[in-house]
C-alpha cells in the first residue's frame, strides 16, 4: 500500500492458515506486519508458513521494500494493534469470541485504524456490537489462500461508515486484491454461498449413487470449472448465446434451467454421507500426498492469474 493511502503497518490477529497467508502477502507488498496469536508455538509456525509461501510470492513479484524481516510477533494483542494502520483479524468463527476480541482491539488501536475481519460467515453487525467505534469495523473476507487468490469480499455492518468501506476497498485494491462490495449482510457472503450451492448438489449426487466422488470432481475440474476460472457464471452464459448473448440463452434455456433447479437435491450431512464422501476422496487421492497437490495447485493458480492479467480483456 502506498503511503498516499495511509497504511504502512498492518496488524494480523490470529495466525492460523488464513492469518499466515495474509501475513506473507502483506509482507510481500512491502508493509510492516505486527502479528499476534495466543496459541503455543504460534510464532514459530507463522515464520515457517511465511518462509513456505515466500518463493511463490517472489514469483508473483515483490513490492519495493518487501522483506520477511518486517514481521514482528507480539504476545500481547493490545501491543500488536496499538500502532497499526489496518488490522486483519482471523480468529475463531464464534460470535461471542469475535465481539470481545473486537472490543479489545477497538480500545487499543489508533483512532484512524480500520478493523477488518476475515470471517467466512458471521455478520459484521454482530461483531461490531461491543465496540465504542463500530463505524471503523468492516468485513474483509479473503478467499483461501489469501496470498494467491485476489478476491476479497468487503461488507459493512449496520454501523459501519461509508468512509470505512471506501478506505477498505482502496487499501485492498492498492495491494493487488480484487475487492467487491457486498451490499447486504447474508450468511456466507457471496462466494461461499455460490460454493455451497455446488457442494449441496455434489453431495446429493454421491448420496443418490449417480456418480462417484472422483467422477464429480472430474466433471467440474475438466468441464465447467475451466470456464469458471476464466469468467463468472453470467459472462459464461452470455458467451454461450453467440451473437444473441445471454438474452438468447435465457429465452431458449430459461425454462429447462428452472426445471433443473426444481430437481436439485437437498441432502443432510449425515455421518453416513460424510463417511461415504471421505472414503471417495481417499480413493481419488490414492498415493498422492496433500502437500504435493497443494504445490501443483498453487503453481497453476499463479500461472492462471498471470495469464488472465496479460490478456488485458478478462476481468
Amino acid at each position: 500500500m502506498s503511503a498516499a493511502h495511509g497504511v504502512r503497518r498492518v496488524a494480523v490477529v490470529g495466525t492460523g492458515v488464513i492469518g499466515a497467508s495474509w501475513t506473507a502477502y502483506f509482507l510481500a507488498q512491502g508493509l510492516d506486519v505486527n502479528a499476534t496469536d495466543p496459541s503455543p508455538g504460534a510464532e514459530e509456525r507463522l515464520r515457517q508458513a511465511v518462509a513456505q509461501h515466500w518463493p511463490t510470492l517472489e514469483r508473483f513479484g515483490l513490492a519495493a521494500g518487501a522483506s520477511v524481516d518486517r514481521l514482528r510477533f507480539h504476545d500481547s494483542l493490545e501491543d500488536a494493534v496499538s500502532v497499526a494502520d489496518f488490522v486483519q483479524e482471523n480468529g475463531p468463527e464464534r460470535m461471542d469470541f469475535k465481539i470481545e476480541l473486537f472490543r479489545r482491539m477497538d480500545a487499543a488501536a489508533p483512532p484512524d485504524a480500520i478493523l477488518a475481519s476475515s470471517s467466512s460467515g458471521l455478520a459484521i453487525s454482530g461483531v461490531q456490537s461491543g465496540c465504542a467505534h463500530p463505524q471503523r469495523v468492516v468485513l474483509g473476507h479473503p478467499f483461501n489462500p489469501p496470498h494467491l487468490i485476489p478476491l476479497v469480499e468487503v461488507i459493512g455492518g449496520e454501523r459501519t461508515s461509508a468512509d470505512t468501506i471506501e478506505r477498505t476497498m482502496a487499501f485492498y485494491a492498492a495491494i493487488g486484491k480484487r475487492p467487491i462490495h457486498v451490499k447486504r449482510e447474508v450468511k456466507g457472503h457471496i462466494a461461499n454461498r455460490l460454493q455451497a450451492a455446488l457442494w449441496r448438489e455434489a453431495f446429493h449426487l454421491v448420496e443418490q449413487g449417480v456418480a462417484s466422488v472422483a467422477d464429480i470432481d472430474t466433471a467440474i475440474a475438466h468441464g465447467p470449472g475451466l470456464r469458471w476460472a476464466v469468467m463468472g457464471p453470467f459472462m459464461n452464459l452470455h458467451l454461450s448465446g453467440g451473437a444473441g448473448g445471454i438474452a438468447h440463452v435465457l429465452a431458449h434455456l430459461g425454462g429447462p434451467i428452472e426445471d433443473w433447479w426444481k430437481d436439485l437435491g437437498a441432502p443432510s450431512m449425515t455421518p453416513a454421507l460424510q463417511a461415504q464422501v471421505s472414503e471417495g476422496v481417499a480413493q481419488e487421492l490414492g498415493t498422492r500426498r496433500t502437500a504435493e497437490l497443494e504445490a501443483a495447485r498453487d503453481t497453476l493458480l499463479l500461472n492462471l492469474i498471470r495469464a488472465k492479467a496479460d490478456t488485458g480483456t478478462l476481468d
